[in-house]
């Protein structure tokens, strides 16, 4: 319990991070947990060298991977947002491919030794406890293991349940401000996008489980499940959509056997109607990555519907799902940990949803064979249902040929006849 007022230990962001030496190991809290106005103190200095930051998904800009800051902050990308796809695919900053289930791990068993943990909190409560707010994900082990924990204390960072205490006392460091988060409100979505909302709300049930995105795939078919009864929620990460259907009543979580009741996830991204849904929620538990994306445990739930997209998948059913070619574009994230959790879940569907088309409909997203340096996020091995606007196809037991022959019905009219007579060749140097 707080005997003092805290607020009268707070200082400035260049003083916060003034903590932080040449050489050192650095976590950043991500997403809308963005410690933006410490990573700005950080960026700005130019007396420390050949740092570490290790970090997912980050909102806005990144000052340190500028060209003229090499040398002295490198990002190390578990997840690769809009910011630091220049930089990444540049040599400007690092990108390390895992799966979002195995990060914790890195900092717990010391694989990854971190110095200082940089994050955004709420306030303290009369017990003495600040809380991770709206990203606990890789958070939670960063603050446990780091040797040094810094904070943005802002006022309207959400108090959240679930594993999310930081006791004030273990901070270092901590200035204090009062700014909205970062915002992402849902898009209008396109007739594509529209009629994969159709088809993959049909393939949901009454009482399934649902892992969900961010993205207008995801809020297409969060939009069109309203009709369905005693859906719950076990999931990396939500927006807004889900809060749509809370109040519907379409989610109840009355049939999850994992933490039954409640709603789990690892993050939250959206609006602030979305951050004010999540604030003192007890119906809300944020936990680890390593047990929200926990596969043994995804499996416990009943009819997991797992609702992943991709950037291209080729005939005999790899996905890719984290780079065009050699460019990294995302990260492996969590796709895997729930194709797999919902693969064994009773009654349970894994899911890819995607456009059958990119570029303003110039090139196919199914192809013969993927572009070279692309990387593999599900295997051929691993992958179920595929869904586009053109239909819906489940790839498991089926045969290389047969493969192929499901996935260029789903694929764009206007690349079907290339993909065939294409395919005739790939299906006879296998042969070879």
């Amino acid at each position: 319990m707080l005997t003092i007022p805290w607020r009268t230990r707070a200082v400035a962001p260049a003083e916060v991070v003034s903590l932080v030496a040449s050489g050192m190991r650095l976590f950043a809290h991500g997403a809308a947990a963005t410690p933006t106005v410490l990573l700005d103190a950080l960026a700005a200095r130019d007396d420390v060298e050949g740092i570490r930051l290790y970090h997912m998904h980050t909102e806005g800009p990144a000052p340190w991977t500028d060209s003229d800051r090499a040398g002295r902050i490198r990002s190390m990308a578990f997840f690769c947002g809009p910011s630091l796809r220049a930089p990444i695919n540049d040599g400007r900053a690092d990108f390390i491919p895992v799966f979002l289930s195995d990060i914790p791990s890195l900092f717990h068993s010391g694989r990854i030794p971190l110095d200082v943990a940089i994050v955004q909190l709420s306030p303290p409560d009369r017990h003495g406890c600040c809380s991770l707010g709206t990203s606990v994900d890789s958070a939670r082990a960063a603050v446990d293991s780091a040797r040094f924990v810094i904070a943005e204390i802002n006022e309207q960072m959400p108090r959240t349940h679930g594993n999310t205490a930081v006791p004030f006392d273990r901070l270092d460091a901590f200035c204090v401000t009062s700014r909205p988060l970062p915002e992402h409100p849902p898009g209008m979505e396109s007739p594509a996008e529209a009629h994969i909302g159709e088809l993959v709300a049909g393939l949901v049930e009454h009482r399934a489980t649902l892992q969900l995105g961010i993205g207008a795939i995801p809020d297409a078919v969060l939009a069109r499940l309203h009709d369905k009864k005693d859906l719950g929620i076990h999931t990396e990460m939500f927006s807004d959509r889900a809060v749509d259907l809370v109040e519907s009543g379409a989610v109840t979580n009355r049939f999850k056997q994992v933490h039954p009741g409640r709603i789990v996830t690892s993050f939250v991204n959206g609006t602030r109607r979305l951050y004010d849904f999540v604030d003192d929620n007890p119906m809300v538990e944020f936990h680890s990555c390593d047990r929200t994306n926990d596969t043994a445990l995804i499996a416990k739930n009943p009819r997991v519907t797992a609702i992943n997209s991709a950037i291209e998948i080729d005939l005999t059913g790899q996905v890719c799902a984290d780079s065009m070619g050699h460019r990294i574009y995302s990260g492996i994230g969590g796709q895997m940990d729930f194709i797999r959790g919902a693969a064994r879940s009773p009654g349970g569907k894994p899911i890819i949803a995607l456009p059958s088309t990119a570029r303003g409909g110039s090139v196919s997203r199914i192809v013969v064979r993927l572009a070279p340096g692309a990387g593999v996020v599900t295997t051929r091995g691993h992958v179920h249902w595929v869904v586009t606007e053109y239909g819906a196809v489940n790839l498991h037991g089926l045969s290389v040929t047969e493969r192929s022959a499901a996935l260029i019905s789903v694929a764009h009219p206007d690349f079907r006849a290339e993909l065939a007579r294409d395919a005739v060749f790939a299906h006879e140097a296998l042969e070879r």
